[in-house]
């Protein structure tokens, strides 16, 4: 199958346009009527622009309101099509794509919307083109692709074909057996989709919400299996139309786009146990088994004090680094990688984003083959100058151009550490403070960003996402959705935020981009981690005295519990017989960095009914001196 998108899914000029799609190495485009209207050329002049970028146009689009036309303006629905035709032998595409008309003066009944059909796809036949009929979920007489089949069926030219349109079909819910029965050369054209499940109208929760595969909910999957049937092996290209896409970077946006579609047909592969036609099969997605490490460039002035609350956290630093300014701090199974080096990658994120993550570690189960998948997934690789005798870890480029590197059991990478480092026996009276593994990690984007994230994610790794939940900031609402491994080995918060008010937006101007805004660690014993913090001067948050009166009325908790949790600054959740507690400090980093400490016991969520009380305390600490704190 042949991928392509539709000029409308991006933002920018046709040229803007045409150029991000060549990037994303698309080799087929549609061209959206706007586009080219608005274009400051002919048609010719366009096409010379697309052909030179090493792309060709299957379609033009949309052609509205022709069949079932009463007079004069059926008559005059020809002629725009003549005109239409020309345009396109100027273009360089003989196909037409006509959606089914909405207007309130169409006129139903198959046979004459076949008849008009039948005409058009008569004149398109004398100039060498084709027409290609799709059914709008809100077409006024055709808004299943059943009816639409019928139509064309009984045009029955051979110069008139069928659209399959994944929105159209899937928001309406309509069953997807008919597709199977479908001759393949009668589909000229299978555009893609996907979408959130929302409880709306039809044209709004297209015009808006439309999202590449893989970002939404609907089952694009089920979709392209029962197409696969057919042994269709045309194009399926991307038509999307999303206010986020628009506000988005072109070229970021048409990366997604190809990326989303190759992931789509890796995933009907793997249903359907047939490949895509015409395409090579990718290793599967990588399991990961958990998180290695997660990596901070600092410089000298922040080092010390970040190492000092480290040590109050119960870390110790258990490693140097052979030939650079790196070390290692461990507590349980939680590696911290503290980068001061003065070159390198490391350094130049420091200059760029401040004392930040700038990296993680992720266990998987084969790290070559996760970077294969990557780089199918047109991911960014990334190589760094090792010295003579160092390990080389595989890496992509992740959130904010920080790091994702691969690790694996194999006898090379599982030895980064005994090779990269040496020991460092403990200090004396060192003791941790109960931290035994990673339990989640947070990082903060532009809104824009969070389907581009949640899609590189998604397509790469073995993991599921959480629906989108809206957290209540005082300076606006967050979105939140999580994609996470079924064992919970991984769990990444992805964030958002439309508002500039809000900690997650703020984050981003003091740190100059997207980012790992915090990290949670677990503990099998909240209240004992929280004696050895309170005994180590770590600064925790202070919650309100509100909270915890409210919460004892909600959870039915004993006094001496409550008072336990207020006394250390906790916040609990319960879900069903499960229970969540939580710790946050204060911020340890002039960009709002911070850890949190949580205890689950049979608990799978992220304590969401807290989310707005932490956020309120860190904004009262946060709020400048002149500024009331209340």
């Amino acid at each position: 199958m042949q991928t392509a998108i539709a000029t409308v899914c991006l933002s920018g000029t046709l040229g803007e346009k045409l150029e991000a799609i060549a990037a994303a190495q698309f080799k087929f485009v549609e061209i959206f009527e706007n586009d080219l209207l608005s274009f400051n050329g002919s048609p010719a002049e366009a096409r010379a622009i697309i052909e030179r970028l090493g792309l060709s146009t299957i379609t033009l689009q949309p052609f509205r309101d022709f069949e079932g036309m009463p007079e004069p303006q059926r008559s005059r629905g020809f002629a725009r099509a003549d005109r239409k035709f020309d345009m396109m032998a100027e273009l360089g595409t003989d196909l037409l794509m006509v959606c089914s008309n909405v207007s309130p003066e169409s006129e139903g009944g198959v046979d004459r919307l076949a008849a008009d059909l039948r005409e058009l796809g008569e004149r398109a036949a004398q100039r060498g083109m084709r027409v290609a009929y799709e059914a709008l979920a809100w077409g006024r007489h055709i808004n299943d692709y059943r009816d639409a089949w019928e139509v064309v069926r009984r045009a029955d030219h051979p110069a008139v074909g069928l659209v399959l349109d994944s929105f159209h079909v899937l928001a309406r819910g309509t069953d997807l057996r008919a597709i199977r029965s479908i001759p393949k050369d009668r589909i000229f054209l299978v555009q893609i989709a996907d979408a959130p499940r929302l409880d709306m109208d039809y044209l709004s929760w297209s015009r808006h919400y439309r999202c590449f595969p893989g970002q939404g909910e609907l089952p694009v999957n089920d979709f392209m299996v029962a197409l696969q049937a057919t042994g269709y092996d045309g194009p399926v290209s991307l038509e999307i139309f999303n206010d986020r896409f628009r506000a988005g970077s072109t070229r970021s946006v048409a990366v997604d786009g190809h990326r989303s579609l190759i992931y789509m047909l890796d995933e009907m592969a793997a249903t359907s146990g047939k490949p895509a036609a015409g395409r090579a099969p990718m290793p599967p997605r990588a399991r990961v088994e958990g998180v290695e490490f997660v990596e901070f460039t600092l410089d000298d002035a922040h080092a010390a004090e970040f190492e000092t609350a480290l040590k109050g956290l119960g870390f110790h630093k258990s490693g140097v680094h052979r030939s650079k300014a790196v070390e290692r701090w461990t507590q349980g199974g939680v590696n911290l990688i503290l980068n001061r080096e003065k070159e390198g990658f490391a350094h130049s994120f420091n200059i760029t984003h401040g004392a930040s993550v700038c990296a993680l570690a992720l266990k998987v189960s084969d790290a070559p083959r996760t970077l294969a998948r990557a780089v199918s997934l047109l991911d960014q690789p990334f190589h760094q100058k090792v010295a003579p005798g160092e390990i080389d870890i595989p890496a992509v480029r992740g959130v904010g151009g920080s790091l994702i590197y691969f690790v694996d059991p194999s006898p090379h990478l599982a030895r980064w550490f005994d090779v990269d480092f040496r020991n460092v026996a403990s200090e004396d009276g060192a003791a941790g403070a109960g931290i035994v593994r990673f339990d989640h990690i947070s990082q903060s984007m532009q809104y824009e960003e969070m389907l581009t994230w949640l899609l590189f994610y998604n397509s790469l790794f073995d993991v599921s996402k959480s629906p989108v939940q809206d957290v209540l900031d005082p300076g606006g609402v967050v979105q939140s959705q999580v994609v996470e491994t079924g064992d919970g080995a991984l769990r990444i918060v992805l964030n958002g935020s439309q508002s500039r008010q809000t900690l997650s937006s703020r984050f981003l101007s003091e740190v100059f981009g997207s980012g790992v805004q915090h990290i949670a660690l677990a503990t099998e014993d909240i209240f004992a981690t929280a004696a050895v913090l309170r005994r180590n001067g770590v600064p925790v948050l202070a919650i309100p005295e509100n909270y915890y009166d409210d919460l004892e009325a909600r959870t039915g908790l004993s006094d001496d519990e409550i008072a336990r949790l207020r006394e250390n600054n906790i916040l609990y959740d319960r879900e069903g017989a499960g229970e969540f507690f939580q710790i946050y400090t204060q911020n340890l980093a002039e960009g709002g960095f911070f850890f949190e400490i949580v205890q689950r016991r049979s608990y799978r969520g992220f304590g969401a009914a807290n989310a707005p009380i932490r956020l309120a305390a860190q904004t009262r600490l946060q709020a400048p001196a002149t500024v009331p704190r209340f």
